[in-house]
């Protein structure tokens, strides 16, 4: 890791990467930022925007989420650890609007994070800059509305799971830079997180490559593809029970409310956070809504803090675990159409990189790769303590994988 490079002149408080300095410092007009996980790209361009935003007035820049949820748990939760961080930058925004989720600045400048449903949507609005965050997850027809209404300069960013428009129409491509970073570009990450990430290498090489490496990949064999998107959980849908999985320093505890109705699941995402202790979680719980007579069910390797999340007054019992209970809660699963709401973000993210074990000659193992569950090892657990395995239901393929080959791409900046 190079960090010593000269950094453009920034607002005190600004701590910036070597990612940071190659989006400032770019002078194309659309600047792609390929990552794998933790590399800091969204916080680097996010830093950048709040540069450019505040050395010029009257500035319009937007950022753009696949959708509000996504937003709120991604961009707009860096942004706001950004502002936080900076007094200086703080003396430079004049407001920022929880409800619209908007910064306006003391020159005039401001900077909006917004989705849009459609391309006749998108067709709302200029600006100067655009930063397509999780490019992905929004369709080409939107994009290309935005870009026709961005008069300086376009960021985006993703992991690349598998290829999308970004390598079909832009990459390659005059005015166009791409940028590949991993966790190694990201000074500011631990020792445990990068050990972890390069511990995908012994799993899976295709995730090691995506997440581990930032190359475009062809993640195929996911556990669970029977899972479509849902607004919300119907009124009438009946509660079996919450799934709770512990973590602490680098894992999250992750939570999830399970519904059942008319022999599909609706699950709604309710917890996911590290450095939560016993008492954190009753009390996150409880704020939440969930009493004595909702049924929590947990890991059941974590005694201890059943027990005492049991005396801090939740109903909790351990999950029925066995010899295969991994692949028998899996099985149970997948006899149903799995609801997600939208706003459990992290629970969809963990289903795209839930995948089966491989060996070498990248036939899948009957095992599943250890990694990114803190939410889908919960709702196993409900599936293993509520859900009659004797019952058949229709299953359903939703989400296939992508098989797309990887090719070499002109004009490619890989950091070094």
């Amino acid at each position: 890791m190079n960090n010593t490079e000269s950094l453009p002149a920034t607002i005190e408080g600004i701590e910036g990467s070597i990612l940071f300095t190659q989006n400032y410092w770019s002078n194309a007009h659309t600047v792609i930022n390929q990552g794998g996980t933790s590399s800091g790209k969204t916080y680097a361009i996010e830093q950048v925007l709040f540069c450019l935003a505040c050395a010029t007035e009257k500035l319009v820049i937007t950022v753009v989420g696949q959708d509000v949820p996504n937003l709120k748990a991604g961009a707009v939760r860096d942004a706001l650890s950004i502002y936080s961080s900076s007094g200086a930058l703080q003396g430079m925004v004049k407001s920022y609007n929880k409800t619209d989720r908007v910064f306006e600045f003391c020159n005039g400048s401001i900077m909006e994070f917004k989705s849009y449903e459609n391309a006749q949507d998108a067709k709302s609005g200029k600006r100067d800059y655009l930063f397509v965050n999780e490019a992905n997850g929004i369709d080409w027809a939107v994009y290309t509305e935005l870009a026709l209404r961005t008069r300086i300069k376009i960021f985006i960013d993703y992991n690349p799971n598998s290829e999308f428009w970004v390598h079909d129409h832009l990459i390659g491509k005059p005015g166009v830079q791409l940028i590949i970073s991993d966790h190694r570009h990201n000074p500011f990450l631990s020792g445990q997180v990068r050990a972890k990430i390069e511990n995908l290498r012994e799993s899976d090489t295709e995730l090691w490559r995506v997440y581990a490496r930032g190359l475009t990949g062809k993640i195929t064999g996911l556990v669970l593809n029977n899972w479509a998107l849902c607004e919300k959980v119907p009124k009438s849908a009946r509660l079996l029970a919450a799934g709770l999985d512990f973590g602490f320093t680098n894992d999250e505890t992750g939570c999830i409310l399970v519904y059942k109705q008319n022999g599909e699941l609706w699950i709604d995402e309710l917890l996911y956070e590290t450095g939560l202790t016993n008492p954190d979680i009753a009390e996150r719980l409880i704020a939440a809504g969930i009493g004595k007579n909702i049924d929590i069910v947990a890991d059941s390797a974590e005694p201890k803090s059943i027990e005492e999340l049991r005396r801090l007054g939740l109903h909790v019992t351990g999950a029925k675990k066995g010899a295969d209970s991994i692949i028998n809660s899996i099985d149970i699963l997948k006899r149903y159409t799995l609801n997600i709401t939208r706003q459990s973000v992290n629970l969809r993210n963990e289903l795209g990189r839930y995948k089966w074990k491989t060996d070498r000659s990248g036939k899948n193992l009957n095992v599943p790769v250890d990694s990114w569950n803190h939410l889908i090892d919960p709702l196993r657990y409900v599936a293993l303590n509520k859900l009659c395995t004797s019952k058949s239901n229709k299953r359903k393929s939703w989400l296939p994988g992508v098989n797309t080959p990887e090719h070499d791409f002109a004009g490619m900046h890989l950091l070094k």
